[in-house]
């Protein structure tokens, strides 16, 4: 789906970060068969054109924590106030103007209970102009979160992504408690996935020993993985779209699955409200979402219906970076 802009090295790169958002240039450029200098001066420039970075971002389940997506519908001339608002919150990791402007969509992670409650029971319902809400949980990712669209560029060979790819994920483990140290790397984190071990030092006041040890357990765990902020216009997606499902209990499963397995999906999940399955999807144009939803989403045995909204605008892509 990469226009002809990036070469096969830029879009390896961009796969490479998706593997493994902190491994060294070093490591990189042995990998692929290039010099240091020639993977930073590259991912310099694809910070650039495609507006690429590395965060950190927590797992909220490994922390005993969910994830929620909610819907706003609102009045037309207050929905960019809303979604910028949201969009400067800590707890929203993506946020986007819907369905011509009067629908806006946050992913949100709430550190507890009471901040959930506190947001969807106290601040939207005195929200001026705000005219519903609706509050979906999200029960099973599909797709997301550690595998990133970026994955599905298949620009590595199958050696050099193996070469590239991390230690495994403890699947084993159950909820993970962090403690104050944790909370401070994963704060630095979640700004500059690649901080420097000096800057994480500065941080959290330990020795680059107990920092190391300290990501090491983090990611091993599973609470800690590193995703990829870019721009997907300039990957050549120029409509982007939320797929709202609603399909019969017993095929959860293997839809998911399915959705999973579509290069156009980016994100997938089994949420709960009237639609159970949520997708964010892209595509080259109009035409090929249609052609996505007639052969692909048709061809799902078990699909009741589908609500179809083109994103206008995202406003919050993993960080908030406000247009000056």
């Amino acid at each position: 789906m990469a226009p002809a802009v990036f070469d096969p090295l830029d879009l390896k790169l961009l796969q490479a970060l998706q593997l493994d958002g902190r491994a060294p240039y070093t490591r990189i450029a042995e990998v692929l068969g290039v010099s240091d200098q020639t993977v930073a001066r590259r991912l310099r420039r694809l910070h650039g054109t495609a507006r690429v970075r590395v965060l950190g971002i927590v797992d909220e389940n490994r922390v005993g924590r969910s994830g929620w997506i909610v819907r706003m519908r609102c009045t037309p001339d207050s929905a960019d106030r809303l979604a910028e608002a949201l969009a400067r919150r800590p707890d929203t990791i993506y946020v986007a103007l819907e369905s011509g402007g009067t629908e806006v969509v946050a992913s949100m992670r709430p550190r507890s209970r009471e901040e959930r409650n506190e947001l969807l029971l106290n601040q939207l319902q005195r929200t001026p102009r705000l005219l519903s809400v609706s509050a979906h949980c999200i029960l099973n990712h599909f797709y997301g979160g550690p595998a990133g669209w970026l994955s599905k560029l298949q620009a590595l060979t199958p050696a050099e992504e193996e070469a590239l790819r991390p230690p495994p994920v403890d699947q084993e483990r159950g909820v993970v408690r962090i403690d104050e140290t944790d909370e401070h790397l994963l704060a630095v984190l979640r700004l500059d996935g690649r901080a420097s071990l000096g800057e994480l030092q500065s941080a959290t006041g330990q020795s680059e020993s107990v920092v190391r040890r300290r990501l090491e357990r983090l990611r091993s765990s599973g609470v800690l993985y590193y995703d990829v902020q870019y721009d997907p216009e300039s990957l050549g997606s120029t409509v982007d779209a939320m797929l709202w499902l609603t399909v019969a209990p017993s095929a959860l499963a293997p839809i998911g699955r399915a959705l999973a397995g579509h290069p156009e999906v980016a994100f997938a999940a089994a949420i709960t409200g009237p639609a159970n399955i949520v997708a964010a999807t892209l595509h080259r144009s109009s035409a090929d979402l249609y052609q996505y939803l007639s052969e692909k989403i048709g061809a799902l045995e078990g699909v009741h219906s589908v609500e179809t909204a083109l994103t206008l605008r995202q406003v919050k892509q993993l960080s908030y970076e406000p247009v000056r």
